[in-house]
């Protein structure tokens, strides 16, 4: 079995990313800016090369590069330390892979796509036609990715690009830069107002499809790729709405329908069939069924009563609950 370092892992996606390659007998140590007692834990800021120091005086095989600051909005109001974590952090984490010779997996964004909106993204668009993002989010995410690409061709360095399409589920706390699932879920429960956006679709995913196939990526490795993992259910924004003000019986009059979202895109639609391929990919979780279950351990979380009871189900679900009180 490998020893794997996950950079950002007690993040949303990172806590259960480690769970899943231990229960597979891997060796996993996590890295994050969090004070935690855990075993094999290191504290450090991946913009800090002198901090990286304690954490690579370990050898890995291989490192999952998911630490970094995310979320358009936030990007946008807190853009110094969005540029700082994410490009210099990853320029960190690059040198040190040219030290230590490890495999690294990095986690991309669909972000990268900027305005191709074209019918499916496929994974080598952002090299066949000029892509222009719409946020310094999405900016960064292709820079780390162009960072990458000359440390591939000067260096050699074993590296595999995956670009996440909207993951969500039990497991992300809610605050203001979450992803759209998370906002709406708590501000219907809460009887917040959102905004939704007009004739905008996405692909959801739900954590149970995502996380096997991220683990699976280091056992089925391959260097110089770049793949899309993501849904295969491509919905409007408005759907995910519905379903949610369904779920939490929360009044439409919530919703503030608006036209235009000038940070983002309005479709995103990828080609998974790499993935699928590669990693066996399979994603079958229809929003129906995750939503309700992300509500459901929304509701346990924060004490929110209701009766429309739905048992949650998922990596984090049960754990978390129990955590958080």
């Amino acid at each position: 079995m490998a020893r794997i370092l996950v950079t950002g892992s007690k993040g949303t996606l990172g806590t259960p990313l480690v769970w899943e390659l231990k229960s597979r007998g891997h060796e996993v140590w996590g890295m994050d800016l969090q004070h935690q007692a855990d075993e094999n834990y290191i504290r450090a800021d991946i913009a800090n090369y002198r901090q990286l120091e304690r954490v690579f005086e370990n050898n890995f095989d291989y490192v999952y590069h998911l630490a970094a600051e995310f979320g358009r909005i936030n990007g946008e109001e807190y853009y110094d330390t969005l540029w700082a974590t994410n490009v210099i952090g990853t320029r960190n984490i690059l040198e040190w892979q040219k030290k230590k010779g490890f495999k690294l997996i990095f986690a991309s964004s669909s972000e990268i796509y900027g305005d191709k909106c074209t019918e499916v993204l496929r994974e080598d668009i952002p090299l066949q036609h000029s892509v222009i993002q719409h946020n310094d989010y999405a900016t960064t995410k292709w820079v780390n990715e162009v960072q990458i690409m000359n440390f591939e061709k000067r260096h050699d360095l074993p590296i595999m690009r995956l670009r996440f399409f909207n993951a969500y589920g039990p497991g992300e706390y809610y605050h203001h830069y979450r992803s759209v699932v998370c906002l709406f879920c708590y501000r219907a429960l809460n009887r917040m107002p959102y905004d939704v956006y007009m004739g905008y679709h996405r692909v959801f995913m739900y954590i149970d499809d995502f996380i096997p196939t991220l683990a699976t990526a280091c056992e089925n490795f391959v260097p110089g790729e770049v793949f899309n993992i993501g849904g295969n259910e491509y919905r409007s924004v408005k759907d995910l709405s519905d379903i949610v003000l369904k779920y939490t019986g929360a009044p439409e009059s919530l919703v503030n329908y608006m036209p235009e979202d000038k940070h983002n895109v309005a479709s995103k639609r990828p080609d998974i069939n790499k993935a699928q391929k590669t990693f066996g990919h399979n994603p079958t979780v229809p929003l129906e069924i995750g939503v309700p279950r992300t509500i459901e351990w929304m509701k346990q979380v924060y004490g929110i009563t209701d009766a429309r009871a739905v048992r949650p189900t998922g990596y984090r679900a049960a754990r978390e609950v129990v955590t958080a009180r």
